[in-house]
């Protein structure tokens, strides 16, 4: 399998958890991979995908400007895996003419992607988890997710919204 270029497709929350969610939706399928997120990342995404910068840095600010400031890119940001109910990912860098693979969690990869206008990539199996494989509030159904965040109170979105 190979990797599938995403883009990020919402932000929710899941009330069961009280936990933020990620959607990733592959930019030629019509499956989305939701990926359970820390509120400081949820709102480091939220931020960038609508536009509003805070008055001070924020971490994935932070990251972003030492980057810049030792002549490094952030070529792209992989979702490579999934063990034991955690998903993996790595940040590619380049700098003077070097590559580097760094490991990281999703939610961080994707806050410094969208921060550095970097595609971001999900291996294709993930998109395709057996029941028995996915973590317990993982569904990669579209249906099963839609059904899901209707069920979600819009005054629970609050807190994320800016």
């Amino acid at each position: 399998m190979g990797m599938l270029e995403v883009k990020v497709d919402g932000l929710a929350l899941d009330m069961t958890t009280n936990s933020p969610v990620v959607i990733l939706a592959p930019l030629e399928l019509s499956k989305v991979l939701p990926i359970w997120i820390g509120h400081s990342e949820a709102w480091a995404i939220a931020m960038e995908l609508s536009g509003v910068g805070s008055k001070r840095p924020m971490t994935h600010d932070l990251l972003k400007m030492v980057i810049n400031t030792l002549s490094a890119k952030v070529e792209k940001v992989e979702i490579t895996e999934l063990k034991e109910q955690t998903f993996y990912a790595r940040v590619t860098l380049t700098s003077s003419g070097s590559t580097y693979a760094i490991d990281a969690r999703p939610s961080d990869s994707i806050a410094l992607a969208l921060k550095s206008g970097a595609p971001i990539y999900v291996e294709e199996t993930l998109f395709n988890l057996k029941e028995s494989d996915q973590p317990s509030e993982l569904s990669n159904d579209p249906e099963s997710l839609a059904d899901r965040l209707r069920k979600i109170n819009p005054e629970d979105f609050g807190k994320y919204s800016l």
